[in-house]
């Protein structure tokens, strides 16, 4: 075990701020080097309670709720192309909290905003990491696996999970809770309350399903922005080794919008859910992963 990875005594406050027109709830702790969490669908900034207590020893973690999502409110004028989404990331981060670099981690839908923070934001961005999410581009047009993963159609097309789901909040985000993993028990009772909370307000579904019809201007939008210039800030990718986990898959969709070597971690014992299913092992993956990044930063400026 990396002798650097233990739990954090240190408290963790939740905060909100506005930022371009949303209120942005977010959770912060510990101090030093700012480390930015987003998360994914169907859950919060919540779901980095397991990871956070690892890294706040070493960095100061915040993880927000992303627009619509959360305790995150909408602006009257609501777009979710995750460079939309990205800005208001970076202007609760150097704005607000007054952090003018951070490393930036995604999770899912986190991974694709996080991806565009670190396309978007280069000058601030110290490192990415990219946890179980493929990123879309003009040569990975296809995120959900030929249809394999069925949801990304279903929540694509216009008016019909709104129509079928709205009302079933709570066994609906269920569903993925004990399908998408390898330990639907990792995802405590005190979590799944939670999400379905955050799920069962009457904006934050059809929301959600808002993500994933941006998806293809995402694509168009990642392609512009390292088609002359790819990225060359150290990444790590990261996937589940489980049948639900994209394994290789996420390195594979990044290789083409990088120049440096992508460094991966396959985590064992984990499907989708990587942070609540294995947040030791991805704790210590990130922690070396930043311990590379700042290694390399003082050979530089020596």
């Amino acid at each position: 075990m990396n002798q650097k990875v233990r739990s954090s005594i240190d408290a963790v406050s939740a905060k909100a701020a506005l930022t371009t027109g949303t209120t942005m709830h977010y959770v912060v702790a510990g101090s030093g080097t700012p480390v930015v969490l987003l998360h994914g669908f169907p859950q919060t900034s919540t779901c980095w309670n397991p990871v956070i207590p690892h890294l706040a020893n070493h960095y100061t973690v915040v993880a927000p709720d992303l627009r619509g999502l959360g305790s995150t409110t909408l602006p009257d004028e609501a777009t979710f192309e995750k460079r939309t989404l990205a800005a208001e990331v970076v202007d609760l981060v150097i704005n607000h909290l007054g952090f003018e670099e951070f490393h930036v981690v995604g999770h899912d839908w986190g991974g694709v905003v996080a991806f565009s923070i670190a396309a978007h934001y280069r000058a601030n961005s110290l490192s990415l990491s990219v946890i179980d999410v493929s990123v879309p581009s003009s040569l990975l047009p296809d995120m959900a696996q030929g249809g394999r993963r069925w949801h990304h159609g279903f929540h694509k097309t216009p008016g019909l999970p709104e129509a079928l789901v709205l009302g079933r909040e709570a066994d609906y985000v269920t569903w993925f809770y004990d399908n998408y993993g390898l330990t639907p028990a990792a995802i405590s009772a005190e979590q799944r309350a939670e999400y379905i909370r955050a799920y069962s307000q009457p904006h934050a579904l059809p929301t959600a399903f808002e993500y994933y019809r941006a998806a293809e201007q995402d694509s168009l939008d990642i392609t512009a922005a390292v088609g002359s210039a790819p990225l060359e800030m150290p990444v790590l990718a990261v996937g589940g080794s489980g049948e639900w986990g994209r394994g290789s898959e996420v390195r594979e969709s990044l290789l083409p919008l990088v120049k440096v070597p992508v460094h991966e971690k396959i985590v064992s014992g984990a499907g989708h859910w990587v942070p609540e299913e294995q947040p030791l092992e991805l704790a210590e993956a990130l922690l070396e992963h930043f311990d590379r990044v700042h290694a390399d930063r003082e050979v530089l400026s020596r």
